[in-house]
């Protein structure tokens, strides 16, 4: 009951972005669902069956990081100093971020059933009843536990996932501590350490592209069949790709530290200096959502070299799960940049109230949005190069 009263006095931009991820999960149930009719309807086919429940996995993956990051910005849900004494400690706030995670995906997860059972034709009296009968495996009926089991997947996820995050946030301490980012080089506190995953994410990414290149070698049909149109089964390839993913999210947060100290270098004045502490300061944060985006663009790009000028056209699936990995991504980089900002506004009042211009405090903005553009798009090119150089030799 709390977490739906809090819900329901949340500002507007707040209960948007609950409805956004209620809309995710509902696509990611919808494919989940469209893969349990073409299982029923081709019992046959189980390789192809297991391929596209695998295909479900990336949206899914990129729904639920997209609900943490949701839960981790929500005004109700944010640890801060002070509220234990009320009885709102961390494991309390974990739950209901959990509960109102869960109400948001079991919401889209309720949708996508009702409109994949009209589309197929279950439900009757509505426009395009049974428009998709036939792409829907109508004909054949479906498992209730299973549809139970599928339903259930990313609620459970989502809320878990939340719970693990805002359990082990750390809680943003008195504005004192937000000068920190001023600092001389020589007393940057262990907060601003630098974070320890590039090697483990150049080593990932590497191995990733390393066996979508194995996967290649001696394949018959497409290398890289899509969901629709299963000529052969290329476990491998995705494999590869959630490899290269894993890798460019565990390097990401190194890389946007790296951009924070290449922007002090070569005697920094006050806004690079800024940029720069502000940047190592948000590695952890906006690093690896940073990441994730950099690896779902080379995989767009990669996929655009090999079918973007061929006769083969997407399914409507394949589309609709394109959307999803792509949405959620970029949603939860925006979330996790409003996030950052949230968490450095005292810092920017405390700046103000000191004088600082307003000018100095956007052009530290600009900065650093110039000095992860010049480091994550190269990089997402080349590696979306790596990635389709084996796809279409």
């Amino acid at each position: 009951m709390l977490a739906l009263r809090l819900a329901r006095g949340s500002h507007p931009l707040v209960l948007m972005r609950r409805l956004l991820v209620a809309a995710a999960s509902a696509g990611v149930g919808f494919l989940l669902l469209c893969t349990l009719g073409y299982a029923s309807g081709h019992p046959a086919h189980s390789a192809g069956s297991v391929l596209r429940l695998l295909w479900c996995f990336v949206p899914m993956a990129a729904t639920v990081q997209f609900a943490v990051a949701v839960a981790r910005t929500d005004p109700s849900t944010r640890p801060r100093a002070g509220l234990s004494a009320v009885g709102l400690g961390p494991v309390r706030l974990s739950v209901l971020a959990a509960v109102s995670t869960a109400v948001s995906c079991t919401l889209g997860s309720m949708v996508a059933l009702l409109f994949f059972l009209h589309l197929r034709g279950d439900l009757s009296g509505l426009p395009f009843d049974g428009a998709a009968a036939g792409l829907l495996g109508a004909a054949a009926p479906l498992p209730l536990a299973a549809v139970l089991v599928l339903l259930t997947l990313v609620p459970v996820a989502a809320a878990t996932a939340s719970a693990l995050a805002l359990r082990t946030a750390p809680v943003r301490a008195t504005a004192a501590q937000d000068t920190e980012d001023l600092l001389p080089e020589e007393q940057i506190p262990a907060l601003m350490a630098a974070p320890a995953g590039l090697p483990w994410g150049v080593a990932l990414t590497a191995a990733g592209l390393a066996v979508e290149a194995y996967a290649n070698r001696g394949s018959t049909g497409s290398p890289f069949p899509l969901p629709g149109k299963l000529d052969s089964t290329p476990a491998w390839v995705l494999v590869g790709w959630t490899l290269t993913a894993i890798g460019l999210a565990t390097a990401g947060p190194g890389l946007t530290y790296l951009c924070g100290r290449l922007l002090q270098a070569v005697r920094p004045g006050a806004v690079r200096l800024l940029a720069g502490r502000v940047l190592m300061n948000e590695a952890h944060r906006i690093g690896r959502p940073l990441g994730v985006v950099c690896a779902v663009l080379s995989a767009v790009v990669a996929a655009y070299a090999l079918y973007g000028t061929g006769p083969r056209p997407f399914g409507p699936l394949t589309a609709l799960g394109a959307v999803l990995v792509i949405g959620c991504t970029t949603a939860t980089l925006l979330t996790s940049a409003l996030e950052a900002k949230q968490a450095r506004a005292e810092t920017a009042r405390s700046l103000l109230r000191l004088g600082a211009p307003a000018s100095a405090l956007r052009a530290a903005t600009a900065l650093r949005a110039a000095a992860l553009l010049l480091v994550f798009a190269p990089l997402t090119w080349a590696i979306a190069e790596l990635a389709a150089l084996p796809l279409t030799a």
